[in-house]
């Protein structure tokens, strides 16, 4: 199977709202609501497990069925961290999942998946064991030499930037995250799966990605979303 986990664990305190930036409502549809049909739509998506805030779990059912996200079979319980989250998922899919299922993890507040890049993070792992959603990086990178200046650049042909959404092999993610914990590799501030996994000696593979996948942190990203959904909603929000 190729089941999505979809973290939506966090508070959104960047973003000074009252309530957590995945429930915040545009255009009468929680941000959630948003991603979740993005892989409801996906003909490969056979399952999506949701890492929810807790207090939030009965909302999002409701939410859910009233949106008629059939595929929603799972919602866990979210962590203190992102990491402590995307764990949560994989233990409690541990006699849901075989090994060679694939996990597709992505961020709730990262509301335009496109088709196209879901495909082929899934195509990657199943080619590779693991796919993760890139783009080339187009600005400039210096490394400060202190507050006010920089004397070395990193040339930006050698960047990726890389997000989720991200697939790997159920087995390799279980074996990943109870090393992690319990070595304490790759788990703590910005980590995430990616990251950790690199620290943990793993090779990543690059696949698609898109800059329309805006990850909402802030209120100008609420804009930015809200800007995309008004220029394209004639070409591909149905």
């Amino acid at each position: 199977m190729n089941i999505a986990l979809i973290i939506a664990g966090g508070n959104g305190r960047r973003m000074q709202q009252n309530i957590p930036k995945q429930f915040i409502t545009v255009y009468d549809k929680p941000v959630l609501i948003y991603t979740l049909e993005g892989f409801q739509k996906h003909p490969e998506i056979d399952a999506i497990a949701v890492v929810c805030l807790d207090g939030w779990h009965d909302i999002l059912k409701a939410y859910a069925k009233q949106f008629n996200i059939t595929k929603l079979k799972w919602v866990f319980s979210g962590g203190n961290t992102g990491q402590e989250s995307i764990r949560n998922g994989i233990y409690n899919l541990q006699d849901k999942c075989s090994d060679n299922d694939v996990i597709i993890i992505h961020d709730g507040i990262r509301p335009l998946v496109e088709g196209a890049v879901l495909s082929d993070v899934i195509i990657k792992c199943k080619q590779y064991g693991n796919g993760v959603t890139s783009l080339p990086y187009n600005e400039q990178i210096f490394r400060i030499k202190d507050e006010l200046s920089t004397c070395e650049y990193i040339p930006r042909e050698t960047l990726r930037r890389v997000s989720t959404p991200q697939a790997y092999k159920f087995k390799k993610l279980l074996w990943a995250y109870k090393k992690a914990f319990k070595e304490e590799i790759g788990i703590y501030g910005s980590s995430y799966t990616n990251t950790m996994m690199v620290e943990l000696g793993e090779t990543l593979y690059f696949a698609a990605g898109s800059d329309k996948n805006i990850k909402l942190t802030t209120k100008d990203d609420l804009e930015m979303f809200k800007a995309y959904l008004k220029a394209d909603k004639n070409n591909w929000l149905k």
